[in-house]
């Protein structure tokens, strides 16, 4: 990323945060993809944490050399591939192996996530949601989001759809639910709440809602005037000094 490029970025950050982004997260098997998805055809920008993650941890990067070292040859792949499920294995018995794996991969996320970011905000996007799993557990995000989204389901239908979609045992499911902040708790740090629990027409109908609140504000406009400028000027002085140096 080039150093002008994340400038910028920081510069209009603060901004950023307060006119347009939103961060979106839930719980294990609250049935946030759906929710996504909802976004998603309504043409919203989302920006997949999990996706980024799943990049930042290919062999071709430092993350996955980190991840090796720490962790060792036995979580990888005959492909040489981390294989994501015994690597989630080790991380749900042992707390203290997640932070170590989330004190690898969380500043290369962000820097992706940082960059996407820039570009939606310069195209014109009005917001941008930011799908963030652990969004509330991490609590490092939640202050540059305008507004904070919450997936919910009750905790039956979250622990059913888990044992069912992974095929685990109901101790295995409540044991990796437990890992996360009870999504009870999340509620009370949320601005909005989209309940999953019912049928998918009634989750739709929540996320339209909330997409016809977002889109009323039209704040962004101003931020984004500015941004341009500001992005048009640095691209003027840099070809005034590339113009003197090659004279």
């Amino acid at each position: 990323m080039k150093p002008s490029l994340i400038l910028l970025c920081f510069v209009f950050f603060p901004f950023q945060s307060r006119m347009f982004l939103v961060g979106l997260s839930g719980g294990i098997a609250s049935g946030k993809s759906t929710v996504v998805t909802v976004f998603r055809e309504l043409g919203c920008a989302v920006i997949d944490a999990d996706v980024i993650a799943r990049q930042v941890v290919q062999p071709r990067f430092l993350a996955y050399q980190q991840i090796v070292h720490n962790f060792g040859s036995e979580i990888l792949l005959e492909s040489g591939e981390i294989n994501r499920e015994a690597l989630g294995n080790i991380i749900f018995s042992h707390p203290e192996k997640r932070q170590l794996l989330n004190a690898i991969t969380h500043p290369k996320i962000q820097k992706e996530m940082l960059k996407q970011i820039f570009k939606y905000f310069v195209l014109g996007y009005r917001y941008v949601i930011l799908d963030i799993p652990l969004l509330f557990e991490t609590n490092t995000l939640t202050k540059y989001m305008k507004h904070t989204v919450l997936v919910y389901s009750d905790p039956q239908t979250q622990l059913s759809r888990l044992m069912k979609r992974n095929g685990l045992a109901q101790a295995e499911a409540e044991a990796r639910i437990a890992s996360q902040l009870p999504l009870e708790e999340k509620c009370k740090l949320a601005d909005h709440v989209i309940d999953n629990s019912g049928d998918w027409e009634s989750t739709r109908r929540q996320v339209l809602r909330l997409h016809s609140q977002l889109e009323d504000s039209l704040d962004f406009l101003l931020v984004r005037l500015v941004a341009v400028t500001a992005v048009a000027g640095i691209g003027g002085l840099v070809c005034f000094l590339l113009r003197h140096f090659l004279s």
